[in-house]
């Protein structure tokens, strides 16, 4: 080979890597129904958010199948699939809980995510694990909350629902590597990490959560972004805060993950909606 050659080879091969680096990521873009601030009815909401060009829904569960029944007869006539559900009672009775009576509430709420998930087709029910606080200590929330996803994990077995471990603002699960082994220790399949790329900016770097994780413990992703002054937190949309969103691209590139992507933002308009769907598409086209 001379050096003309050797030169163009060179640059054939980076302009390869290059095109490889900003492929469009294999991910769906979904919204959560409580961002959608336009519609009279639950069916206008889903036709929005359609409308507005997302894929697919996350949605929280909801106090009676009744309301379920309404949710998913509002996905269907929109053609607009629900492909999670997030658990609403785990803030308020966390597993980590010492009183009596209080873990159990929540244990029931995912018994009854589990079936509204399946009636979705939903593939994941979102859960907060345990919060760490003045009463509760890190190692009890780790023991306690394990106790009772482990007996969680029979039924959602059954309905062939994951149960999708998010990292929140809970001082609990800090760093990647005990997010990783607090899901290798239940050692099943229906046990993985719901990762919140922008939950970690205060302490940690979303890519190397990713990372970390790999392709088979994430079992879906929450795309938000933040600004911070002094150490406190501002919401804003994608692209205007401080996440380095082409150095997750990266990492979801290396590891080969596919799945659904929600975006958790502010509430807004079909305008506003449709703005942020077109922000996803940046995100995942390495832009």
């Amino acid at each position: 080979m001379n050096r003309r050659q050797f030169t163009t080879s060179t640059a054939a091969a980076l302009a390869a890597a290059n095109m490889a680096t900003a492929a469009r990521l294999p991910i769906k873009k979904a919204v959560l129904l409580g961002m959608i601030d336009e519609g009279a009815t639950i069916a206008d909401k889903f036709a929005v958010a359609r409308d507005a060009g997302f894929d697919a829904m996350e949605v929280g569960n909801v106090p009676t199948m009744k309301e379920a029944e309404e949710i998913a007869r509002a996905s269907q006539s929109a053609k607009l699939p629900i492909h999670g559900i997030m658990n609403m009672e785990h803030w308020k009775s966390p597993l980590s809980s010492p009183e009596a009576g209080v873990p159990e509430r929540t244990v029931e709420s995912m018994k009854s995510s589990f079936e509204q998930a399946k009636l979705f087709g939903a593939s994941t029910v979102l859960l907060v694990p345990a919060v760490v606080n003045g009463q509760v200590r890190y190692e009890e929330a780790w023991k306690r909350s394990q106790a009772h996803i482990r007996s969680l994990i029979p039924f959602a077995e059954k309905a062939k629902v994951i149960i999708a471990v998010e990292n929140v603002w809970n001082k609990f699960l800090l760093s990647p590597m005990e997010m990783a082994r607090y899901v290798d220790e239940f050692k099943s399949p229906w046990v993985r990490s719901y990762l919140d790329v922008g939950n970690m900016l205060l302490f940690g770097f979303p890519q190397d959560w990713v990372r970390t994780l790999g392709k088979n413990r994430i079992a879906k992703l929450h795309f938000k972004d933040f600004k911070f002054a002094k150490r406190q937190a501002e919401f804003v949309n994608l692209r205007d805060g401080e996440l380095d969103w082409k150095a997750v691209h990266q990492a979801l590139t290396e590891i080969g993950w596919s799945g659904y992507a929600t975006v958790e933002l502010n509430k807004g308009n079909a305008a506003y909606l449709k703005d942020v769907a077109q922000r996803v598409d940046l995100i995942l086209n390495g832009a």
